[in-house]
């Protein structure tokens, strides 16, 4: 039996409420891939999201690379993993205030996440959305199946 997963599998999965870790090429080849957390949201059959600094080296390479890479995993057996690579579609700047409310309320719940948007401000972020175009996945709890 594969331990790849179906469609719907790889999408309910990357929907859930997981870290990713974001992967994008330096430009000039001389450094490995830039790799970091990231809070993200993504709804089956749409595209995903992030927001991080407008200036940041991650937002520079980003807006050079013109794609990137989103890994999700968890850190409890049976392990399971998806991988999505795709192009950012499109950069927000300023960062919309809806969005940045649905990741805070996403990653630290409502009261906490009220908390985060009152001490933070959006400002200084660019959120960016990629369509995810090829996708990796593998559900080691279907080893037995």
């Amino acid at each position: 039996m594969t331990q790849v997963m179906s469609v719907g599998e790889r999408e309910a999965f990357l929907a859930g409420v997981r870290l990713g870790v974001l992967s994008v090429s330096e430009s000039d080849g001389d450094r490995a891939p830039v790799a970091v957390p990231m809070w993200y949201s993504y709804e089956p059959g749409g595209e995903l999201y992030f927001i991080t600094g407008a200036k940041s080296r991650k937002a520079e390479l980003i807006r050079e690379a013109g794609r990137v890479t989103l890994c999700v995993h968890n850190d409890d057996p049976p392990y399971r993993y998806v991988s999505v690579e795709g192009p950012v579609t499109a950069v927000d700047e300023p960062v919309g205030e809806t969005e940045r409310a649905d990741l805070a309320h996403r990653y630290l719940g409502p009261d906490l996440g009220d908390r985060y948007l009152g001490s933070t401000t959006g400002e200084g972020l660019a959120l960016f959305r990629v369509r995810p175009e090829h996708w990796s996945s593998a559900d080691f709890g279907k080893r037995g199946e």
